[in-house]
């Protein structure tokens, strides 16, 4: 409580300060306080308040002032130049947000798993920046959980489980995964009707499920034989092209071989064993008036994903 206390009186200070600094501006610039109190719409008390707090502050009298006239001090035409210049760079400041917030621009740092990222994400950050191209898309495809804040992430997909109550979710679409294989495959190894069959079937497995060497199977778990599996690669891809190749069974999300199955490069089997789909979630900071570029993208996930299911 005393470090919000503190935070707070910091910030009232600073807007203080830049106001002390424009309506000393302002005095200079118009001449005596009548004039800056009609240039700022408040009271000459209230300007001359300003000005004396200011040269409180920083302990040396910027304005000589008599009955008749008014001047500046050494210290006053330093202090008055610099502070000209700090309330244009905060006008400039001010300006460029308020371009952020018109239109959609600026570089918006994406975090997304490998498979999804790769296989969803990208194409849509094409199909965006189409329409949005003051926008620049930084795509990082990694499996790990990012931090948004302390790594400098608009935004994340997240497969499954979402452990971080403080950011903002949104629902994108389900997760599935697909046990498939090639034609020439199955001609010659046959179709598996139940889990039990893998033990006779070459089977692809991805590197990091070797620690458990096996596939989990919808309602097999309990009576589940060891799969050895005939081929490993730490790449979801490479075990796509090897399955193509006629080199055994993939376990794999449906986005990475939805093109194959279509053609019939890829046949799906067992699929009343798939294990149950996991929720893809959109998370973001939590932010009350967030920009554009972040807002429109999101959109355009929604609607770009949402549309590619209903055909």
């Amino acid at each position: 409580m005393c470090n919000n206390f503190v935070v707070r009186e910091l910030v009232v200070s600073n807007m203080d300060r830049l106001r002390a600094m424009e309506t000393f501006v302002a005095v200079v610039e118009g001449g005596n306080f009548t004039e800056a109190a009609q240039r700022l719409e408040m009271s000459a008390v209230m300007v001359g308040k300003y000005v004396r707090q200011l040269e409180d502050s920083l302990g040396a009298r910027l304005l000589e002032r008599t009955t008749r006239r008014q001047g500046l001090t050494d210290a006053g035409r330093v202090y008055y130049e610099d502070s000209k210049r700090a309330l244009e760079y905060v006008r400039v400041a001010e300006m460029s947000i308020e371009r952020l917030r018109a239109s959609p621009s600026g570089t918006l740092r994406i975090s997304a798993p490998i498979t999804f990222g790769s296989c969803v994400i990208a194409p849509l950050v094409a199909t965006f920046q189409r329409t949005y191209p003051l926008v620049h898309i930084e795509l990082e495809l990694s499996n790990r959980v990012v931090d948004l804040i302390d790594e400098g992430f608009d935004m994340a997909i997240r497969i499954g489980e979402l452990g971080d109550v403080d950011l903002v979710a949104k629902p994108l679409t389900m997760y599935r995964m697909v046990i498939c294989a090639s034609p020439d495959y199955l001609a010659r190894h046959g179709h598996p009707q139940t889990p039990h069959d893998l033990s006779a079937h070459h089977c692809l497995s991805h590197t990091v499920w070797n620690s458990r060497n096996a596939w989990k199977l919808k309602g097999w778990d309990e009576v589940q034989p060891p799969i050895e599996p005939s081929f490993t690669c730490n790449d979801g891809n490479g075990l796509r092209m090897a399955a193509l190749a006629g080199a055994g069974l993939l376990l794999q999300p449906e986005v990475l071989v939805a093109q194959d199955l279509a053609s019939g490069a890829l046949i799906s089997v067992l699929q009343t064993y798939l294990p149950e789909p996991r929720a893809v979630h959109i998370v973001h900071r939590q932010d009350r008036r967030p920009l554009p570029k972040l807002t429109r993208f999101i959109g355009h996930l929604l609607a770009q994903v949402g549309e590619q299911e209903t055909h």
